[in-house]
């Protein structure tokens, strides 16, 4: 599985769904009120639709068909009778208009476009009503009658998979719309009818299926959205096709370079692969872009850094962190700039930054630390008062405090300091790891004198 923000971004895909296009002259909102179970004519035709689907779907040469009907027209006594309800639907009185289009539908005998159009206007009425089934119980008869205009009778098709989505009836929503794309001339399939099918099959965590759809989209649009591709990139997480991911996550760069989130997300998915290089190449270019402007992104950065041992590149990038004011200089980040630095042999600046970590430490472990550096740099002043530090302030482990009081013994015997010195031998051999050491400092003292 992908990372927190992944899953995430797939529960929100799961929860919402894809934006659907619904019909903008409908007077009220989309409503989940819909009845559970179609009309019996509806049943009839989903159980044929879903036979077709159960044999590897439609059949190829049955589908894309020419339609073969022609515009309707009315008579003087229905053109009549339409214009008066649409000026009652105009003004809003629906249960008027309901009464008078169920009247035209049982005086209208043989003009089935006509009853088209009846059916049509009355789900529209019922749905502003907010009587859903019945609403979609009228749609479904206006497209059963196979009368109306190309435009219209694919346009309703299409609507009505668009409310069995929106219900949560996957099934019958998906019927109905391989019933669509066999029915509509090929050339006419827009690419937002492979997003309601990807949508679909994500309600049914049927990803292989939301993959094949969704690639259908982007693969139909010039300008395929950004969150067609998130839901394939999620499908492809929750599938664990990570490699795919990748792919994606590249394609979404090309086009959307400004998204942070895509660098970091491929960047991650290539560590997991365990190619760190290319980890690394991804998350350095967001970098150089200026995108990388949160902690957690300049700390991930270092730690691919150091982890590909490139401690002085990680370095670089953790001081600048500090001084744009992006990382605070707390004791942790600052031990971690001096470790980077010191990897990087760099040891005046691992010292500054041991220094400034072990002003803000409570115990004496930075300041050991310290101290060692420069008893090997031979800066025995300064290593003499780090150990001192360390040994005050407390908190290191028993044999560690026995090398502090050695090596602070041997920093004041370089400094001409011989009394504190033989002092600090002598605390030292107190200590079964220093004692051996510290009596022989003491000896050689004693032959000097």
């Amino acid at each position: 599985m992908g990372n927190t923000a992944d899953m995430n971004q797939l529960n929100m895909i799961k929860q919402q769904g894809i934006p659907i296009q619904l019909p903008k002259k409908w007077p009220m909102q989309l409503s989940t009120q819909l009845t559970k179970k179609p009309s019996r004519s509806l049943k009839a035709c989903l159980f044929g639709a879903l036979l077709l689907l159960s044999f590897s779907g439609f059949a190829a040469e049955a589908c894309h068909l020419e339609r073969d009907v022609q515009a309707g027209s009315y008579s003087e006594i229905e053109y009549k009778r339409m214009e008066k309800i649409y000026a009652v639907i105009g003004d809003e009185k629906y249960a008027e208009a309901a009464t008078a289009l169920n009247e035209l539908l049982k005086r209208t005998k043989n003009n089935d476009y006509v009853k088209a159009i009846g059916h049509q206007l009355l789900a529209q009425v019922e749905w502003s009503r907010e009587r859903y089934p019945a609403a979609l119980k009228h749609f479904e008869t206006a497209v059963e009658l196979n009368a109306l205009p190309d435009q219209t009778h694919y346009a309703l098709m299409y609507q009505i998979a668009q409310l069995y989505y929106a219900d949560k009836r996957y099934t019958e929503a998906l019927a109905r719309l391989d019933m669509w794309f066999c029915e509509i001339p090929e050339e006419d399939i827009n690419p937002l009818a492979y997003v309601l099918k990807a949508s679909i099959h994500v309600a049914e965590e049927d990803y292989r299926s939301v993959l094949v759809a969704i690639k259908s989209a982007i693969d139909l649009s010039d300008k395929p959205k950004k969150s067609w591709y998130e839901v394939k990139l999620a499908s492809h997480y929750e599938l664990q096709q990570f490699p795919e991911a990748a792919e994606t996550l590249e394609a979404m760069i090309s086009r959307w370079p400004e998204n942070k989130q895509s660098w970091l997300q491929l960047s991650s998915i290539y560590v997991r692969l365990k190619q760190h290089k290319r980890g690394l190449a991804v998350l350095a270019l967001a970098y150089s872009n200026g995108l990388l402007d949160k902690k957690s992104d300049v700390l991930q950065l270092v730690s691919l850094n150091q982890y590909l041992d490139l401690p002085y590149k990680a370095a670089v990038i953790l001081q600048k962190g500090m001084a744009d004011g992006l990382i605070e200089k707390t004791e942790k980040m600052l031990t971690q700039l001096g470790d980077a630095w010191y990897q990087a042999e760099e040891s005046d600046k691992a010292l500054l930054a041991f220094g400034e970590a072990g002003k803000l430490a409570n115990d004496g472990k930075i300041d050991l630390r310290r101290g060692y550096l420069l008893a090997d740099s031979e800066k025995w002043a300064e290593a003499g008062i780090a150990m001192n530090s360390a040994i005050k302030k407390g908190g290191i482990k028993e044999k560690e405090v026995g090398d502090a009081w050695l090596l602070k013994g041997m920093a004041e015997f370089n400094t001409n300091e011989y009394k504190a010195a033989r002092d600090s031998f002598g605390n030292a051999s107190r200590y079964q790891k220093t004692s051996k050491a510290a009596m022989q400092w003491i000896k050689h003292m004693n032959e000097l004198n």
